[in-house]
């Protein structure tokens, strides 16, 4: 029997991609793998077809943007620049399966010749994806709402990353999704380090995305004072270059900041491993963060760390239940220091060693096994 043709399309730059990373190694155990994406060519894909990092997956030309307005979504759904390259880009050639990455990919798989199935993955909530910010939920919130009614229930399969979210789809658009979380590989070979004499380290790694709040982070380390140390290790967003020189100052005016390049998604469990308190404090602005399982929770765990994180629905739950660490009352800088100056050192030791105990539990495993059922249907249907 022919391999399977699968192609994988993501608006994103997949090599810093945690997640479609995890998916391309799925992937490639069922077929012959093309992605399309910005960057260069991922591990785990056999052909790569790079889309210029400079043309945004959006509309974003005056024409597109006016079409947003006017609510003409059907004619700007393939108008966005990366959307018409990656499309010119794929022109005469036929896949078996497309695994969109976010709604956003969804209007190019159904253009994609040879009548392939389609696997939609939502990493999140897509009609709040950033409707924090005013333009976007005026003009970009209503079009991926349409995005989602239009081609959702058309689909062959869809995952998304927690119940709570999954829900919402389903209630929304009357589609039912599976979980594949966030989780990443089971490492047995890291356990808990001990804590140093003289100090508790404080580690955060991710995007640095304005409204990420990291810079409460940076100033409740500074509230914290001696004995208390903070290390970031931040992937510099494509479109937010002026955020970011503001940040690299403010994390250069903290005594106890230290700010390191940012490591490969499958390097960052053994970087965090000498840490002791993975912290993250993200606001809800919109339902995606109060919904939010992210990366980093599960970088964190497989690192064996402590946890201090601000309050959310998903976070709360698995913290709590397996005493991996505390929820601070807030999202503030205060909020934070208040939460950690409480632990002790025997605490902080405790939430180490009980992550150690449910690092297997939360791995990936389980996500595996619900990718490979969904890719077996697709490849015998």
């Amino acid at each position: 029997m022919t391999e399977p043709r699968i192609l994988c399309i993501s608006f994103s730059d997949i090599a810093s991609d945690a997640r479609v990373l995890r998916q391309l190694e799925v992937l490639s155990r069922h077929g012959h793998v093309t992605t399309l994406s910005y960057g260069v060519h991922p591990a785990g894909a056999d052909e790569h077809i790079s889309i210029d990092s400079a043309l945004p997956s959006l509309p974003q030309t005056l024409g597109g943007v006016l079409k947003l307005g006017l609510r003409r979504f059907s004619s700007v759904a393939l108008g966005a620049p990366a959307v018409a390259a990656a499309r010119a880009a794929i022109v005469g050639r036929e896949f078996d399966i497309v695994v969109a990455n976010e709604a956003r990919a969804l209007p190019l798989a159904f253009e994609v010749e040879g009548a392939p199935k389609i696997w939609c993955d939502l990493h999140e909530w897509a009609p709040a994806e950033r409707t924090h910010v005013l333009s976007w939920r005026l003009l970009v919130a209503p079009f991926m709402d349409w995005v989602c009614a239009t081609y959702l229930p058309r689909v062959d399969a869809a995952t998304t990353v927690n119940a709570s979210i999954g829900a919402m789809y389903e209630e929304q658009y009357g589609v039912r999704t599976d979980i594949v979380r966030n989780a990443i590989a089971y490492r047995a070979d890291i356990a808990p380090t001990p804590l140093e004499a003289d100090r508790i380290r404080l580690v955060h790694s991710g995007g640095a995305v304005p409204g990420r709040n990291i810079e409460a982070i940076i100033d409740a380390v500074d509230l914290l004072g001696d004995g208390y140390t903070l290390d970031l290790y931040l992937i510099p967003s494509r479109q937010a270059e002026s955020y970011w020189k503001q940040l690299t100052a403010r994390i250069d005016a903290s005594p106890r900041t230290t700010l390191h390049p940012a490591v490969a998604p499958a390097a960052l469990p053994s970087t965090l491993n000498p840490y002791d308190l993975g912290v993250y404090l993200l606001p809800p602005h919109t339902p995606n963060h109060r919904l939010m399982l992210p990366n980093k929770f599960f970088d964190f765990v497989q690192a064996r760390l402590g946890f201090v994180f601000g309050p959310s629905v998903e976070t709360d739950r698995l913290i709590k239940e397996n005493g991996l660490g505390v929820v601070a009352a807030g999202y503030s800088a205060s909020d934070l220091a208040t939460a950690v100056r409480k632990l002790s050192r025997e605490e902080i030791a405790g939430f180490k060693r009980a992550t150690d105990a449910v690092a297997a539990e939360l791995s990936s495993e389980t996500d595996i096994a619900v990718e490979d059922s969904i890719l077996r249907r697709l490849a015998e249907a």
